[in-house]
C-alpha cells in the first residue's frame, strides 16, 4: 500500500502522463457478479415489422418506413409489471432495456430528440414504467445506450449499410447530445449499469469512449458500465482481451459464452430466439440450450444476459415466457449453484461445468447421457461427499490424478442437473484446472 504522499504524486503523474480511469468499486462489481442472470429486452418501433432492430434499417425496410414507424407504435398491452414478473420468475437478477438502439428511437420522453416515445399514439414513458416495476419486484434496472445512431442529423454515418462521412455532421454537437441524454437517464431513471454498444465505426474514438466513462463517474461514482465505451472488446469473435486497455468494468463477449476468466467480470449475451427484436415464428432456443449456456457462463466466472424481444402490442410472447419460467423453476432447485458462486476450478466443457462456493464444488452435469465424468486432482483437498441437489448420494472412484464421478444412471438423458461435492476445506482457494 502506497503512503499518502506518494499516492498523491502517483495521481499527479497520471493526470500529467496519462489516462487515470476512475473504476466502479470492487464491492459493487462483485454484487453484479454474484447475480449471474439477467434479461435483456430489445424493443421498438421496428416490432411492427418483425424485423431487426436497427441493423433492418436501409435493407428489409426502407429508412423512409422505418422512420415513421413510431407514428403508428401504440404497444397498448405493455405492462411494465408483468415484464418485471416474467424476469423474477425466470430467475433473473437484473432488467437491461434498450432505452436507445442503433436507429435513434427513444423509449422514453427525452428533452433532447423529437424521435421518441411521447410523440407515438402511446406516448407513456416505457423506461420509467420498467424501471418503477423493477423496484417493486427487487431487480436490478438497467439501461441500454448505443453510442451511434443512424437517425441523428449530427452522427457522420447514417446506415449500416452505407458508410459514407456525412460532411454536415457535428460529432462535438453529438457527444454533447449522448452526455445530455446520459445525464437525463442517470437524474431520473437511477440506473444500476449502463449498457454500451455501437462504438465499433469510425467516427467513435477510443478517447471519446475515456471522456464519456469519467462524465458518468462524475455523474454517478458506482454506476456499472460495460466495455463497449472502447474498442477492446470480445464481442462477437469471443477474442482475448487485454483488460487494461478496456473503458470500462466489464467485458461483453456476444452470442457465445465467455472465455473463463477470474479476473476480469464478463457478461456473455445471447438471444432467447434467434433475432435480437421480436419476429414472428422465430426459432427459439430449447430449455437444454439455456441450462447449458447459463451453466457455462457461471462456470467460466462471468454472467448470463438474456434477451427477450416483445412483440409490437408489448407483450412478452408467451412462449419466450413459458421458457423463462421454465429456466426459473430449474433455478428453484439449483440455484445455489449460481448465484454468488465462483467458477471453476475446471474450466466449462460440453459435458459439464463447475462452479463453487466455501467449501463446496458444484458439478454441473450438461450431458446426462454419459455414465461418468472425470475430474483432475483438486490439488491437496480431498472430497468427502458427493450427492445430487436433491440429496441423493453419488459414487465416486479414486483416481491416479483425480476422480471418476459415476453419474445416477435414472438421471441418464434427463434434464441438466447438479452434482454437490463436499470438500475438506475451501473450494474457493484452489488454482483454476483445465481438462
Amino acid at each position: 500500500m502506497l503512503k499518502k504522499g506518494a499516492t498523491a504524486v502517483v495521481c499527479l503523474l497520471l493526470v500529467v502522463t496519462g489516462y487515470a480511469q476512475q473504476k466502479t468499486s470492487d464491492d459493487v462489481m462483485k454484487g453484479f457478479m454474484d447475480k449471474r442472470f439477467g434479461m435483456f429486452i430489445h424493443w421498438g418501433p421496428v416490432s411492427l415489422r418483425g424485423t431487426e432492430i436497427g441493423w433492418s434499417r436501409d435493407k428489409q425496410v426502407s429508412k423512409e418506413d422505418y422512420d415513421s414507424l413510431y407514428k403508428e407504435f401504440d404497444p397498448i398491452l405493455f405492462n411494465a409489471d408483468k415484464w418485471a414478473k416474467v424476469a423474477k420468475e425466470a430467475g433473473m437478477k437484473y432488467l437491461t432495456i434498450t432505452a436507445r438502439h442503433h436507429d435513434g428511437f427513444c423509449l422514453w420522453p427525452t428533452r433532447f430528440s423529437p424521435y421518441n416515445i411521447s410523440n407515438t399514439p402511446f406516448k407513456k414513458d416505457i423506461v420509467g414504467e420498467l424501471a418503477r416495476a423493477c423496484k417493486k419486484q427487487g431487480i436490478k434496472f438497467c439501461i441500454y445506450y448505443t453510442i451511434l445512431d443512424w437517425w441523428h442529423p449530427d452522427y457522420p454515418i447514417h446506415s449500416a449499410h452505407n458508410s459514407t462521412i456525412d460532411p454536415k455532421a457535428d460529432m462535438n454537437k453529438y457527444v454533447t447530445y449522448m452526455k445530455n441524454q446520459l445525464k437525463e437517464l442517470i437524474t431520473n431513471y437511477d440506473p444500476y449499469m449502463l449498457w454500451f454498444d455501437g462504438g465499433w465505426e469510425e467516427p467513435w474514438t477510443n478517447e471519446m469512449g475515456k471522456d464519456i466513462y469519467d462524465y458518468l463517474k462524475k455523474l454517478k461514482p458506482d454506476v456499472i458500465v460495460n466495455n463497449r465505451l472502447g474498442k477492446e472488446m470480445a464481442g462477437m469473435e469471443n477474442k482475448k482481451i487485454d483488460h487494461k486497455d478496456m473503458v470500462g468494468d466489464y467485458d461483453t463477449p456476444e452470442q457465445t459464452v465467455g472465455r473463463m476468466n477470474m479476473v476480469t467480470p464478463w457478461e456473455s449475451c445471447f438471444t432467447i430466439c434467434d433475432q435480437w427484436s421480436w419476429k414472428p415464428n422465430d426459432k427459439m432456443k430449447s430449455l437444454k440450450e439455456c441450462l447449458r449456456i447459463l451453466s457455462q457462463a457461471a462456470g467460466g466466472n462471468g454472467n448470463l444476459l438474456l434477451n427477450v424481444g416483445p412483440m409490437p402490442d408489448g407483450r412478452i410472447e408467451a412462449r419466450q415466457a413459458t421458457r423463462l419460467k421454465e429456466i426459473g423453476d430449474w433455478l428453484k432447485m439449483n440455484g445455489e449453484a449460481v448465484y454468488g458462486t465462483l467458477g471453476g476450478p475446471y474450466e466449462p466443457t460440453n459435458n459439464y461445468a463447475t462452479t463453487r462456493k466455501e467449501n463446496k464444488i458444484f458439478l454441473h452435469v450438461i450431458n446426462t447421457d454419459t455414465a461418468f465424468i472425470d475430474l483432475k486432482g483438486l490439488m491437496g483437498r480431498k472430497i468427502m461427499k458427493t450427492y445430487t441437489m436433491s440429496g441423493k448420494a453419488v459414487s465416486i472412484q479414486p483416481l491416479d490424478d483425480g476422480y471418476k464421478i459415476m453419474l445416477p444412471a435414472e438421471l441418464t438423458g434427463k434434464l441438466q442437473y447438479i452434482i454437490v461435492l463436499e470438500l475438506d476445506g475451501s473450494a474457493e482457494a484452489i488454482s483454476n484446472r483445465s481438462q
